[in-house]
C-alpha cells in the first residue's frame, strides 16, 4: 500500500466500513502521518515554497485535515468518545450545531436566481395549484442531496474523484466536460440574477455587464473567508439566507396572499395541460448537477473516523437532520415566491411576460410604494439569491476540476480557473442582451435545457456508487431504497426529458439543425447507456473481480 503508486493510478480502491472489532486497510484519504504513495513522513515534504501553486498532498482533497472542524469529543463523555466503534453516540443539541453548515451551502441551489423564475413563473400561471409539487420535488432533491452526503461520509471522497477512477479515461473526462457545462450554464444565470438586482437596486444606473464583473469578482472576497475557517464561510451563507428569508417573507405579508388556497394548493394535487410545463420546470430546476457533486465534498469538512461505523453513523445522522432542515427553510422561501407572483398576477394578460427582469417593477406598478418600495425589497433578496449561488457555483467549480483532473493546486488558483470558465460567456451574454428582456428569457429557457441534458451524469454515477458493496460496505443502501432512488432518478429524466422534447419540437427547424440535433441525441443516449451497463457490470474500479476476493 505503501508503495509508489503508478502513473496512471487507474485501479486505486478505496475500502469499505468495517466495525471497530476488525481493523479496516488504511483508507486512502485519511493517512494521518505519512505521506499517501510515500514512505517519507509529511515532515520531509518539499516546502510550499519550491511549488507555490501545489497543495502538500499527492492528490486532490476536499479539505486539508488543519481545515477540517474538529468532532470527536464534543459532547462525549472524557473516558468514551474514543471507545464507539459499532456503537452509536447519543444525540447531542451541541454536536448538532457543530455539523450544521453544509446543508446550508447545499441548499443554496434550492434558492438560486433560475428556480425563483421558476417559482414566479409558475405562480404566475399556474396560481396556488402547483404548491404540492414544489413540496414533493424539493422532498426529491433532499433524497438525492442525502445519498450525495453519504458517499462523501463513508468514503471520505467526494463524487468528481470516484468517477475519476471508476471511469476509463476517456469517459471520466465526458463527464467532466459535461459537469462543467452544466455549471457554466447555471453561474451565467446566477451571475445575471446579481446584476439584475444591482441595476434595480442603482435604478439603472449599473448596466447589466457592470454588474456581471462586480459579482464574478466580489465571490472571492467572500471565499477569502475561508481562510479563517470553514465555519465564517458557512456563517455568511446563513446570513445570505436569512436576508432571502426577511425580503421574501416581507413581500409576502405586503401583498397578502390567500390562506386558504395556499393550504390547499400544498395538500391537494392538480395539474392540467395548461401548467404541464411550469410543473416541469417545478421539478427539472430542482436537482442541479454541480449540486449533487458539491455536497459529497461539503461534508468533508468534518473530521469523522470512516473506520468507526459508530461516528459514520452519527455524522450521517446529524448530517441528515441538517439538510433536511436546510431544504424546509428552502421551500418555503420559494413558497413566498411562487404565492406571492399567484396573489399578483395569476389570471392576467401579463402572466407569461413575466421574468427576472420585469418582474419587480411589475410587483410596483401592482402594490406601489409603502415604508420601503417592494421593487428594491425583491431586488435585495434576488441579489442574495445571486450571490450565495454564485459563491456556491465556484466552491463546487473548485471541487470538480480538482476531482476530475486530479489537480493539486491551492484552492485559490483552482478558483481563478472556475471563474474564468464563467465569466467570459456571462459578460457576452450581458453586452448582447442588455436591454431585451425577451431575449434574455429566452437565452434563459436555453440555459435551463443545458443544465437538464447533465442531470444523469450526476444521478447514474451516485446511484451506482452509492449502491457497490465493494466502496460503501456496510453503508451500501439497501433494496428498498435502490429501488426507491431509481424510480426518482428515473422520473427526474423522464420529466426533463419532456421538456427537452417540447423545446426541441419549438425550436429546431431546418434539415441541418434537425440532423445534427439526432446525431447530438443518438450520442447522449448511448453515453447514458454506457454509463448504466458499466456500472452493473463492472466492478467498482474498472476490473472484473470475484465477491469473496472484494470482501
Amino acid at each position: 500500500f505503501f508503495s509508489k503508486p503508478s502513473k496512471r493510478r487507474k485501479h486505486r480502491q478505496s475500502f469499505p466500513t468495517y466495525s471497530s472489532h476488525q481493523p479496516p486497510p488504511p483508507h486512502s484519504g485519511h493517512l494521518s502521518q505519512t505521506k499517501r504513495g510515500s514512505n517519507h513522513p509529511l515532515t520531509d515534504m518539499p516546502s510550499d515554497q519550491h511549488q507555490p501553486l501545489l497543495t502538500s498532498d499527492d492528490r486532490e482533497t476536499a479539505y486539508e485535515p488543519n481545515e477540517k472542524v474538529h468532532v470527536v469529543g464534543v459532547d462525549d463523555d472524557q473516558h468514551q468518545f474514543d471507545e464507539y466503534g459499532d456503537k452509536t453516540p447519543p444525540f447531542s443539541w451541541r454536536k448538532l450545531w457543530v455539523f450544521t453548515g453544509p446543508g446550508l451551502l447545499m441548499s443554496i441551489a434550492f434558492l438560486d436566481p433560475g428556480n425563483l423564475e421558476g417559482d414566479l413563473q409558475a405562480g404566475a400561471i399556474a396560481g396556488y395549484s402547483l404548491l404540492w409539487l414544489l413540496l414533493w420535488a424539493t422532498a426529491i432533491g433532499l433524497l438525492v442531496q442525502l445519498l450525495s452526503a453519504r458517499l462523501g461520509v463513508v468514503t471520505g471522497r467526494h463524487l468528481a474523484e470516484l468517477c475519476r477512477e471508476e471511469y476509463p479515461n476517456w469517459a471520466g473526462k465526458l463527464l467532466w466536460i459535461m459537469t462543467e457545462l452544466a455549471l457554466i450554464g447555471a453561474d451565467i444565470q446566477e451571475v445575471i440574477g446579481s446584476a439584475i438586482a444591482l441595476k434595480i437596486l442603482t435604478i439603472g444606473f449599473l448596466p447589466l455587464w457592470a454588474g456581471v464583473l462586480i459579482t464574478a469578482f466580489d465571490c472571492f472576497i467572500f471565499l477569502f473567508l475561508e481562510n479563517y475557517g470553514v465555519r465564517k464561510l458557512e456563517a455568511l451563507f446563513g446570513v445570505l439566507i436569512a436576508v432571502m428569508a426577511v425580503s421574501f417573507a416581507w413581500m409576502f405579508g405586503e401583498t397578502k396572499p390567500d390562506g386558504k388556497e395556499l393550504l390547499v394548493g400544498i395538500v391537494v394535487p392538480k395539474l392540467n395541460s395548461k401548467t404541464i410545463q411550469q410543473a416541469v420546470g417545478v421539478v427539472g430546476c430542482i436537482i442541479m448537477p454541480h449540486n449533487v457533486f458539491l455536497h459529497s465534498a461539503l461534508v468533508q469538512s468534518r473530521e469523522i473516523d470512516p473506520r468507526k461505523t459508530g461516528r459514520v453513523r452519527e455524522a450521517l445522522k446529524y448530517y441528515s437532520i441538517e439538510s433536511a432542515i436546510a431544504l424546509a427553510i428552502s421551500f418555503i422561501i420559494n413558497l413566498f415566491v411562487t404565492t406571492v407572483f399567484a396573489k399578483a398576477f395569476f389570471g392576467t394578460e401579463i402572466a407569461n411576460t413575466i421574468g427576472l427582469g420585469n418582474a419587480g417593477q411589475f410587483l410596483q406598478e401592482k402594490f406601489g410604494g409603502g415604508f420601503v418600495p417592494i421593487l428594491y425589497i425583491w431586488a435585495v433578496g434576488l441579489l442574495a439569491a445571486g450571490q450565495s449561488s454564485t459563491i456556491t457555483g465556484t466552491y463546487a467549480g473548485q471541487f470538480i476540476m480538482g476531482g476530475f483532473l486530479d489537480l493539486r493546486l491551492k484552492k485559490w488558483a483552482r478558483a481563478l480557473i472556475t471563474r474564468s470558465c464563467a465569466i467570459v460567456p456571462t459578460l457576452m451574454v450581458a453586452l448582447i442582451f442588455d436591454s431585451s428582456e425577451e431575449t434574455l428569457d429566452s437565452l434563459n429557457e436555453w440555459l435551463n435545457i443545458l443544465q437538464s441534458v447533465q442531470i444523469p451524469f450526476a444521478l447514474i454515477p451516485l446511484l451506482c456508487l452509492v449502491a457497490k458493496d465493494d466502496l460503501m460496505g456496510v453503508f451500501k443502501i439497501g433494496p428498498v431504497l435502490k429501488t426507491i432512488s431509481w424510480f426518482v432518478a428515473v422520473l427526474v429524466m423522464a420529466i426533463n426529458g419532456y421538456l427537452l422534447q417540447q423545446f426541441f419540437a419549438e425550436e429546431v427547424s431546418g434539415p441541418v439543425f434537425t440532423s445534427i440535433v439526432i446525431v447530438f441525441t443518438a450520442a447522449y443516449v448511448a453515453f447514458v447507456v454506457y454509463l448504466i451497463w458499466r456500472s452493473v457490470t463492472v466492478s467498482t474500479f474498472g476490473f472484473l473481480k470475484p465477491r469473496s476476493q472484494v470482501m
